[in-house]
């Protein structure tokens, strides 16, 4: 992997989310510290959302909070989840349909396996929150999305159904990397990997 994270274009949100979503595990969330460092990780686990379903925020209507959702793709919509975490989705497909995945996991090399094994933990390590929300993500900023390494190419993934949601639980919307230690919860019958067998993101070539 290049020392030089690039981003992931535009286009690549201009689908819909249930495409996007299984495509962006194996990509990487990147953040420029004010130290000049970037903090980095492999998102392994992810969401997607559309209108016409219920589990959306934008499902029954357009309002001030979820106004990004229904914006252009490739841009951040972060909310606060029951006034107690934020929560890091991206805009997907096109304007004025609310459409988005959510960013469920990261795996960070160097770092505890759950650090941010679920949608909170994530949004606290890379310290995202709604002053993110509306801003790109195809490397205008200083948090972006970029394409996944080689090594990932062709990542084997389990597909399964959303997690935290009251209507729409039947949509195998969820998809996560098999191999991963850092789900935030694995499908019934998915038995976690021993450390020996599991992937991990430590191989990867630090920036």
């Amino acid at each position: 992997m290049t020392k030089y994270f690039p981003a992931l274009p535009q286009t690549f949100f201009a689908r819909p989310a249930e495409l996007v979503a299984p495509d962006l595990i194996g990509c990487l969330l990147v953040k420029r510290q004010e130290s000049g460092e970037l903090l980095w990780g492999v998102i392994v686990e992810t969401e997607a959302y559309s209108q016409e379903e219920p589990a959306c925020h934008g499902y029954r209507r357009r309002s001030p909070q979820n106004e990004t959702l229904f914006g252009e793709p490739g841009r951040f919509y972060v909310y606060v989840s029951y006034g107690i975490h934020h929560c890091v989705n991206v805009v997907t497909d096109r304007a004025d349909w609310a459409n988005g995945v959510l960013l469920r996991a990261v795996a960070l090399p160097g770092e505890p396996e759950r650090v941010s094994a679920g949608p909170g933990l994530l949004a606290r390590r890379f310290g995202i929150d709604r002053r993110h929300d509306s801003s790109s993500v195809c490397g205008e900023n200083d948090v972006w999305l970029a394409t996944r390494p080689s090594v990932l190419g062709h990542p084997e993934l389990v597909s399964t159904t959303r997690i935290g949601i009251t209507q729409g639980q039947d949509l195998p919307w969820r998809w996560y990397l098999r191999g991963s230690r850092s789900i935030s919860r694995r499908a019934s019958g998915d038995r976690m990997p021993g450390k020996a067998q599991a992937w991990s993101p430590d191989g990867l070539e630090s920036p």
